[in-house]
């Protein structure tokens, strides 16, 4: 068990939602911006293809400005899934921005009564990390985003949402040497809950939404930032304590990064993270880069930096 910030030993059971089984029942939901109509649905096709059943939320495809809908639309859809005890996992539509706006709002109580998996990541994040500050429960950083060139779900991105959402045993995310982020692999193991998503949204959260990292392997992935908004990131997490006590680095696909006067995103990366002295496993295919997996956030990990591999409960 790790001190939270007050000293005290946290004994908060973690709650891992059971896996899906066929016929069970999916619900998406437009918690951050406004998503395709056409994707959406080739989604939900896709999910019935796995033999479960899908509904939608009431507003999944309102508009306001750059949001899905106002934030008591958005809210009320997120929750009233956590509260409907026949849905079994809940898939945002997509990232963007908005998920911020109400992820203190979510009804903790229904969460903890009735675990179920949250699938998402970008934006979403956000709500993964409330999730389990209040309640404790495994999340699935993952999505069925449709890609933009080919106008189709990805093969390995469906069978790795399938894998961690309807297959037993453990999750094995595997480097990549032609991840950018791959150089900076140091060595060493880690052990403990992984825990983080995008940097953006880390740091957003600071303060009110970040858990208690004492003790987790933190998982970092961005895109499309100047490079001064993640030295700016990683100097407050740092400075602000953010980063004490983290067992140890999953660093994900860092895309859409230009040079800046010489100065590359993996340079500015290792000057951060090789201060916290811990194990680094660079190279992950998680994030917005191209294929990438899905990992279960929250559950116990397994960072062995010389094997190059992130295995999750």
């Amino acid at each position: 068990m790790s001190p939270n910030a007050t000293g005290e030993t946290d004994r908060t059971p973690v709650l891992h939602p059971a896996k899906l089984q066929v016929g069970d029942m999916v619900r998406l939901v437009s918690p951050g911006s406004p998503p395709n109509r056409d994707d959406v649905l080739q989604t939900q096709r896709t999910l019935e293809s796995w033999g479960l059943q899908v509904s939608l939320g009431d507003n999944v495809f309102n508009k306001y400005g750059y949001l899905a809908g106002t934030d008591d639309e958005r809210l009320s859809d997120l929750n009233n899934a956590l509260r409907d005890t026949s849905v079994r996992a809940i898939v945002a539509t997509r990232g963007g921005k908005g998920s911020y706006r109400i992820a203190d709002q979510l009804d903790f109580a229904a969460a903890r009564n009735d675990p179920k998996f949250l699938v998402g990541f970008s934006d979403i994040t956000i709500l993964h990390m409330s999730l389990w500050k209040r309640s404790k429960i495994v999340g699935l950083h993952g999505a069925l985003y449709v890609d933009e060139t080919t106008g189709d779900i990805p093969h390995l991105r469906s069978e790795s949402l399938r894998a961690a959402l309807m297959t037993r045993g453990p999750t094995i995310i595997a480097s990549r040497e032609e991840e950018y982020t791959f150089q900076l692999t140091t060595n060493g193991t880690a052990r403990g809950p992984l825990l983080g998503g995008n940097l953006d949204m880390i740091a957003t959260g600071a303060g009110w939404a970040l858990p208690d990292l004492h003790g987790a392997i933190l998982f970092i992935e961005a895109v499309d930032l100047y490079l001064g908004q993640v030295d700016r990131q990683l100097t407050m997490l740092r400075n602000a304590g953010h980063l004490d006590g983290i067992a140890g680095i999953a660093v994900g696909q860092f895309t859409k990064f230009n040079p800046s006067k010489g100065i590359t995103i993996i340079g500015l990366l290792r000057d951060h993270l090789s201060r916290l002295g811990v194990p680094i496993l660079g190279g992950l295919p998680l994030g917005h880069g191209d294929h990438p997996a899905t990992v279960p956030l929250g559950a116990t990990a397994v960072l062995d930096a010389k094997a190059g591999t992130l295995t999750v409960e």
